[in-house]
């Protein structure tokens, strides 16, 4: 679900940056869980909180309501990691990110494939 967003930066998806791999997706249906931890391709990007975003975005479109998502960066690959995991796991924040037009504009062209 996640391998064909759009990076905000760059011309590629996160599969092929690297930032999400199969091994760092980890869903149990019998608990109905998701955790997916992604690595931001430096450890200063500006765009963290963004992918995460796209990220749960995608989740949340695609998955049935029952599931509990957790979007978290790699642990000890980003700057700013403990402040982007708090934002992402804050569910008013992320819905208050939502209502914003310009940001859910940037989030669906991550999310939209690519011509």
């Amino acid at each position: 679900l996640i391998r064909s967003i759009n990076d905000p930066e760059h011309p590629l998806t996160l599969e092929e940056l690297n930032v999400v791999e199969q091994v760092r997706v980890k869903v149990n249906d019998a608990e109905s869980t998701v955790a997916v931890e992604f690595t931001p391709t430096i450890p200063h990007c500006s765009m963290a909180t963004l992918i995460g975003l796209s990220i749960k975005v995608k989740l949340l479109r695609s998955l049935p309501e029952r599931f509990k998502m957790d979007v978290h960066i790699t642990p000890g690959t980003h700057a700013s990691e403990h402040a982007v995991n708090k934002q992402l796991a804050d569910k008013e924040r992320v819905a208050a990110a939502l209502e914003n037009s310009h940001l859910l504009e940037v989030v669906n062209q991550c999310l939209s494939a690519r011509s």
